[in-house]
């Protein structure tokens, strides 16, 4: 009897004592919170967002970032009070994400500081873009477009789920995959930091930031570090160690998928250099900018919400944005942003059209040259630069697992690719020359046009 005791001694001591190493280490600190944190929120974005089937949005778009801890994650999806749960061995690190209407979904860390009945109904939807076929027939190869769509969608693994094409702000291609269409509004991840940068544009035309202006965060403000300007956040050179490593054990990890309130999270991480001085890609600085710009956005969520529609979305018709908060009432500007490929589009058309709407200047007619003004060779603010196969004006939003927006202003081409891609390359740049391929040579056709009007 004595010996049995001893062996349930030493077996309790054993799982007490790995309990504590697991709960201490990064695995037990980020990694398992952050998968199944992972779970609950993708889970009920792509279900009550996106309007994915829950399996699969489990199979496509969360299993494979799970690696090891898949097994070990379970999830129960209620499709009645539109939440969701998961949990290691359905018992550790639970988490629940809770959806809104108008607010998409929140991971919920407590309860007692989440109000779950707000919401801020969506506006009417936009009237879909129809393919404009006389245009397209005109300045592209029909067959060589439809081609290259075929490519981007048969590609083995790619998990391309819509792409398509404006040029002169027609439409000119689109295609979805099966359970798509050009009404599913579609995670853009860190696309959302170019709509970032783009509403810093909605406020200096207003006239109510200056980019470089220290102070601007209150976040920054209250840990003493108010020198990090709007500018260097979204430059990605604010200095901070939020490392972005997207292995579950990173800082991102962390912020994204364990904290309340993101924006004090990014603010508390350490200084590793004076704010200008490197380059370090973090959604820490995203999340500090927006909630910078939040200070003259309203008071409340729902203010913000609707700030940021009047100001930018609703003028150009993006009416299917849903953009995420967190617990703490900020909304998620380095990831969390939804809407259809056309909304994604007729962001990119915005720079094309130097920032006008109609009559409406929404952001500065410059604008174009600040977001690919290099930081480093490869971004610029908010956008990618130097895009391989590409041409070199082009600038482009991107973002996790093979989220694409080109804005390629030689060519006067849009060119959208959302997808759920993983361990593979998305595609997306070749599908880009491929399109730039198919247009037509115009320049025969031009020139005696030019010259009669030259003789008239």
């Amino acid at each position: 009897m004595r010996r049995l005791v001893w062996v349930i001694v030493l077996i309790a001591a054993l799982f007490v004592g790995g309990w504590l190493y697991v709960s201490q280490s990064t695995w037990g600190r980020i990694y398992l919170p952050s998968g199944a944190g992972l779970t609950a929120k993708q889970a009920c974005s792509l279900t009550f967002v996106s309007g994915l089937d829950p399996e699969r949005a489990q199979t496509d778009y969360i299993d494979p970032l799970l690696g090891p801890a898949k097994s070990l994650i379970s999830l129960d999806v209620d499709t009645e009070a539109r939440t969701t749960t998961s949990a290691i061995f359905g018992l550790f690190y639970r988490q629940t994400a809770v959806f809104r209407d108008g607010l998409g979904c929140t991971l919920v860390h407590d309860p007692d500081q989440f109000d779950a009945d707000l919401t801020v109904p969506m506006p009417l939807p936009s009237a879909l873009m129809e393919i404009d076929t006389a245009w397209r027939d005109a300045h592209f190869d029909a067959d060589a477009l439809d081609a290259a769509l075929d490519t981007a969608f048969t590609e083995d693994g790619r998990n391309t789920l819509a792409a398509l094409v404006l040029h002169d702000g027609r439409l000119v291609a689109e295609r979805y995959a099966d359970g798509v269409d050009a009404r599913s509004p579609l995670l853009g991840w860190s696309m959302t930091k170019s709509t970032a940068v783009t509403f810093a544009g909605v406020l200096v035309e207003r006239g109510l930031i200056d980019m470089r202006a220290e102070g601007l965060s209150p976040d920054l403000n209250a840990v003493d570090r108010p020198d990090i300007t709007l500018d260097d956040m979204l430059r990605m050179t604010g200095g901070l160690d939020g490392f972005e490593l997207n292995n579950g054990h990173d800082p991102n990890s962390e912020m994204l998928m364990t904290q309340a309130d993101m924006a004090a999270y990014a603010a508390s991480r350490n200084k590793l250099h004076e704010p200008g001085e490197e380059w370090s890609y973090q959604s820490v600085n995203t999340i500090l900018a927006g909630a910078a710009m939040e200070e003259f956005m309203g008071d409340t969520l729902t203010d913000r919400v609707e700030t940021l529609r009047a100001w930018l979305f609703e003028p150009l018709g993006m009416n299917s944005v849903v953009f995420e908060p967190d617990q703490s009432g900020t909304l998620q500007w380095s990831s969390y942003m939804y809407a259809t490929a056309q909304d994604w589009a007729r962001l990119g058309q915005l720079y094309l059209d130097n920032g006008r709407v109609g009559d409406a200047q929404i952001i500065p007619p410059n604008w174009l040259t600040y977001v690919g003004t290099p930081t480093v060779d490869w971004y610029g603010s908010g956008f990618w630069l130097n895009i391989e196969g590409l041409p070199a004006d082009t600038v482009a939003m991107q973002g996790f697992q093979g989220q694409h927006g080109f804005v390629i202003p030689s060519e006067d081409l849009v060119i959208v690719r959302m997808g759920a891609t993983l361990g593979m390359e998305s595609g997306a740049p070749e599908l880009g020359a491929a399109v730039i391929a198919a247009k037509r040579d115009m320049s025969d056709l031009e020139a005696p046009a030019e010259a009669q009007a030259a003789e008239g």
